[in-house]
């Protein structure tokens, strides 16, 4: 035989040196949750060792995931309060804009601060927008709101915003509303195929969701792959800076295609029912957990995603420090 391809396989230095993809630190998000009115963290019960932090935890936690090399940090704020229209969100005072100002004064530029940009967390019904007098969500409307999320959180210090309603236009129109504001420095993430996807269970108790009916009028079809990439050319015809996929692993083929076609980095978010369900097949001894977190984690790289968003980023960071000795 000519041909005998284990030869590339024969040791860990020769598999290492032919291996073809792989994550780093620096290209994985931290996603954060950061709730008013707690005076020390909340476990998440669905998403073991996840947790709400208070102010000083989050800092605290932001600090230790920056220094081993984490690269981006999103930041999802949680109200004592909500209303109809989601009035914390664009509160200059609010949990997520208080938030994002305390991490720019005490990391600055040492890793980038994500604001997620969506109504979900702070309205009294759950959806990403605001409803009509039908109970339907108002496409346009909601562009007016998030239009003064963008300009509030570009204030409160945010480095780039992570746009992750699915509104027809937000993208556009956030990007008029940050240049208009004088943020032309101020990126944004597009989650621009996001899915309908039942793997967010759990990240309905990490951010208290008050979600009654469901979002399939606004998020993607779980049976469209084309669609996808028609999303991400929009957004970034729109100006989007980053585009995503969400979720990850069950979308891995719309993510190879965005990938093909993007002149833009492409994000991929390992979502909560990805974390949750390796967190609980390793806690019975079905499976090897630090092994199944790298081949979930390397295989969004294959695919071709430059940024992953995973609840793992600070744990997968401490490794490959370690790792490097």
């Amino acid at each position: 035989m000519i041909h005998r391809p284990r030869r590339l396989r024969a040791t860990p230095a020769m598999r290492a040196l032919a291996r073809e993809t792989g994550y780093r630190p620096g290209n994985l998000i931290l996603p954060m949750f950061v709730r008013e009115g707690i005076t020390e963290p909340a476990p998440i019960q669905s998403m073991p060792g996840v947790v709400q932090h208070t102010m000083d935890s989050l800092v605290d936690a932001a600090r230790e995931a920056v220094a081993a090399g984490v690269g981006g940090l999103m930041i999802f704020g949680v109200p004592e309060q909500r209303d109809a229209v989601g009035s914390a969100g664009t509160d200059p005072n609010g949990i997520l804009n208080r938030a994002i100002a305390r991490l720019r004064a005490e990391i600055g530029d040492s890793a980038v601060i994500i604001a997620d940009l969506c109504l979900d967390e702070f309205t009294d019904h759950g959806h990403c927008g605001v409803l009509d007098d039908h109970g339907r969500v108002d496409n346009d409307a909601t562009l007016e709101i998030y239009q003064e999320m963008a300009v509030r959180q570009a204030e409160a210090g945010a480095h780039m915003l992570g746009l992750s309603g699915m509104m027809d236009g937000q993208v556009a129109a956030c990007r008029a509303a940050l240049d208009t504001a004088g943020h032309t420095d101020v990126a944004i993430l597009a989650y621009s195929a996001k899915y309908a996807s039942a793997f967010y269970g759990p990240f309905r108790e990490a951010v208290d969701s008050q979600l009654s009916g469901d979002r399939r009028t606004y998020q993607m079809d779980v049976a469209n792959r084309r669609e996808g990439v028609r999303e991400a050319e929009l957004d970034i015809a729109e100006g989007a800076d980053v585009v995503m996929v969400k979720p990850a692993s069950s979308y891995l083929d719309v993510l190879a295609d965005v990938c093909a076609i993007s002149p833009v980095p492409v994000a991929a978010y390992q979502v909560s029912g990805e974390y949750s369900m390796v967190e609980a097949a390793a806690e019975r001894g079905w499976i090897d957990r630090d092994r199944v977190i790298d081949e979930m984690v390397t295989g969004i790289a294959r695919a071709g995603a430059t940024m992953i968003c995973t609840y793992w980023a600070a744990e997968l960071a401490h490794k490959a420090a370690h790792a490097a000795g």
